[in-house]
């Protein structure tokens, strides 16, 4: 996988990143956002399919990104069939802090060493290039305001964003309900039909991953229908 492109989960930590504090938004759900980011990204690439709600690994041929190989190579050591609310609510926790290390190697952020009260060390994290993180809202805002169907990736983003709370970071305050709701309908755009976003709900919602072992549960949200093969073939097609 080439660098000219971010991957999601890059643009999703991007984001969440608020300029004026060096923090991120929705630390306590981010994680569970990254994780599922990984799997729409490894989708994307023909690495793993959906099917229904669960992941199958097809191709374990690394993509060149070192996190999300790492999550590749994690999938495949399953040999067999994963559900994905399994997978993003198990011991995925510290991915925020992997992403922005990850982020900060690549030239995406700069670290800022602190201190809280003038005593607790701490960093806080910028954005080498703010015309990066405008243009990636500017995709969001261009969807939410013209109604036009969003590419693919935009669409993961969008679905993502919604699903670990960003919205509220995004659109703030009473003149930003409207957009927190287009974004939220964006989903129906989502390639991999909303299964990934509504995953990362289900497990904020207390959907533990041991509870659905034991009794077989699998999420069940109402889904839009029509687009039901989108990744199917576009995941098929990029397996080499």
């Amino acid at each position: 996988m080439g660098r000219s492109r971010r991957t999601i989960p890059e643009e999703l930590l991007l984001l969440a990143l608020d300029p004026a504090t060096g923090t991120t938004a929705q630390p306590q759900t981010l994680d569970l956002g990254l994780a599922g980011a990984q799997l729409v990204e490894l989708a994307m690439a023909g690495r793993i399919v959906p099917d229904g709600d669960q992941i199958t690994v097809v191709n374990p041929r690394p993509t060149g990104d070192p996190t999300l190989d790492h999550a590749l190579e994690l999938l495949r050591r399953r040999g067999s069939a994963v559900r994905a609310v399994q997978w993003i609510g198990g011991p995925r926790l510290g991915l925020r802090q992997t992403y922005l290390a990850h982020l900060e190697r690549c030239a995406m952020v700069k670290a800022v060493p602190g201190q809280v009260c003038g005593v607790l060390p701490t960093t806080r994290y910028q954005a080498s290039d703010d015309c990066t993180n405008s243009a990636i809202k500017e995709r969001l805002d261009t969807a939410i305001r013209t109604g036009v169907p969003p590419d693919p990736r935009t669409a993961a983003l969008a679905a993502l964003a919604h699903a670990v709370g960003l919205g509220k970071h995004l659109y703030p305050g009473n003149e930003g309900r409207s957009s927190r709701s287009r974004l939220r309908d964006l989903i129906r755009y989502d390639p991999l039909n909303g299964m990934v976003a509504h995953a990362v709900m289900d497990v904020q919602n207390g959907l533990p991953a041991a509870q659905v072992r034991a009794a077989g549960v699998r999420p069940a949200p109402t889904r839009p229908t029509s687009r039901p093969a989108v990744v199917s073939g576009m995941v098929r097609a990029a397996v080499r």
